[in-house]
């Protein structure tokens, strides 16, 4: 296997040359067209000195100038630093000021806000790019068409070993870590998750998860690199648009978060689209329905439908396979993957070794020795069980486990038994403080569309098929949850407003 992102690039445009690599709506750009654009962005990143040790941010919507931007960094030999689009201007200038970034490209108006103009400070190179239309030139900032006046040769001073990215943790529990990767680990592990989902040049691939994510940059992007796959970015979630381009674009893979695939199954409109080149789906979560895996299955007509469990700081570390049966898929995240070595710690804790764990922290080393111990284990603070066949069950994280009455309740055992309530299509439990029991369960519900439950129903539900302290006191109807970019509910959010 080539051992850095400039190489698969490479490979991919020799392999694969009449393949298309990336379709953006009227932009279609085969593998060799990519790496011309690549190559380009690469020498304007060269012409103002940036290369190895320095570092370039990326901060951009699911378009077709991501890639170029980011692999355009790559080739240059510099560090690729992804920064969310939902990050405020202070988020975002903390980690341009913490990462050191040398350059940044940026999309300009992107959901009615201007990203680049909110920047109080930025780094001396900016490239703006052109996601929602022209805008009025800015000093000091270079606009993207200006990269067709680079000569699209260049030759990549990338090495296996060096700092391929740095791509910070969600901060959910706190100020956001940047956790630091090799090329030679990101494509370890964006080898074997495509390995797992049997990735070929036949498929096209629906991005939906944000290429800022290692789900949209690793399992997407380096992964369709490695295998000629056609790369088709979505912007943003918008289930009739997703129902087009899945027709439209004749779409074989999809993966994303569980809600995506159950706001696919409740659209109304979903029978009025021809869905049937869908082949491959891969989600995951502490929770994941059988019922919504069986069917993803017999509704949407996926063949293959898996699960899998990472993190910033591992990526991928299990993924289930095609011999798994729906019940395993939807209860287990599969076996160890990509050299990781899996086993249980203290408190039943989820602990990770191989050659694809995180080089460390960006300049916080007690950081990484709190994360990473002496014998090279990483600490995830997810609660697992493993399975005689060596299937891994994530439970929870450590940090949502609630006591009530001076019982351990873990919220994804809740989860997974509210979701056997006909209705519910998302469940999330929090534990909330109580005079009498210390915590008690909180559940937040959302209703499928059309369907009226009560309180009375969820809790009578709950009687039937729960322990009395792992019942939830108080039920409350959503029809939103607060997430983070890549999906997950923000529990934090949830129990502070509790």
């Amino acid at each position: 296997m080539t051992e850095t992102v400039p190489a698969a690039l490479d490979a991919a445009a020799e392999r694969f040359p009449a393949r298309e690599a990336l379709v953006d709506g009227d932009v279609r750009l085969t593998w060799p067209e990519l790496r011309s654009r690549v190559r380009r962005c690469a020498n304007f990143y060269a012409a103002a000195g940036i290369g190895p040790g320095d570092r370039v941010a990326v901060c951009a919507p699911n378009t077709w100038h991501w890639p170029v931007a980011a692999l355009g960094a790559h080739y240059a030999g510099a560090t690729l630093v992804p920064i969310s689009t939902r990050f405020t201007a202070r988020e975002t200038t903390d980690i341009l000021t913490r990462a050191k970034v040398s350059a940044l490209a940026i999309t300009g108006t992107f959901l009615d806000t201007d990203r680049l103009a909110s920047l109080d400070e930025r780094p001396p190179t900016v490239l703006r790019m052109p996601v929602e239309g022209r805008e009025d030139p800015v000093d000091g900032v270079t606009e993207w068409d200006a990269l067709d006046g680079f000569d699209d040769t260049f030759t990549s001073p990338a090495r296996p070993d060096d700092v391929s990215d740095i791509l910070f943790t969600s901060g959910t529990t706190g100020r956001s870590k940047g956790a630091m990767s090799s090329h030679r680990q990101a494509l370890g592990v964006a080898a074997a998750w495509a390995a797992c989902g049997e990735l070929s040049e036949q498929d096209r691939y629906l991005v939906i998860n944000p290429f800022f994510h290692s789900f949209g940059y690793k399992a997407g992007i380096l992964a369709a690199i490695l295998h000629g796959t056609t790369l088709v970015p979505q912007r943003t979630f918008a289930v009739a648009e997703t129902l087009r381009l899945i027709q439209d674009e004749r779409i074989s893979v999809l993966p994303g978060a569980p809600t995506i695939f159950q706001v696919l199954l409740d659209a109304p409109d979903r029978p009025s689209y021809d869905l049937s080149a869908l082949r491959l789906a891969v989600t995951g979560a502490a929770t994941v329905p059988v019922a919504l895996v069986e069917r993803m299955q017999a509704e949407l007509g996926f063949d293959l439908v898996l699960t899998a469990y990472g993190l910033t700081e591992a990526v991928v570390a299990t993924m289930s396979l095609r011999t798994d049966p729906p019940d395993l898929v939807a209860r287990t995240v599969g076996r160890p993957t990509a050299g990781f070595e899996v086993r249980l710690g203290e408190r039943d804790e989820v602990l990770l070794r191989g050659p694809n764990v995180m080089l460390g922290y960006l300049d916080d080393p007690a950081a990484t020795a709190e994360a990473i111990d002496s014998g090279g284990w990483l600490h995830t603070g997810d609660v697992g069980v493993l399975t005689e066949s060596g299937h891994l069950r994530i439970v929870d994280r450590i940090k949502d486990m609630y006591i009530c009455g001076g019982f351990n309740v873990y919220p994804a055992e809740v989860e997974q038994a509210l979701g056997w309530l006909d209705g519910v299509a998302e469940a999330v439990v929090v534990g909330v403080p109580d005079p009498v029991y210390g915590e008690v369960g909180k559940a937040y519900v959302r209703l499928r569309p059309g369907v009226v439950l009560s309180t009375e129903d969820v809790l009578n539900h709950c009687k039937a098929n729960l322990a009395n302290y792992k019942r939830p006191r108080r039920v409350e109807f959503r029809d939103e949850l607060p997430r983070t970019p890549s999906g997950k509910v923000l529990k934090r959010v949830l129990r502070e407003e509790a």
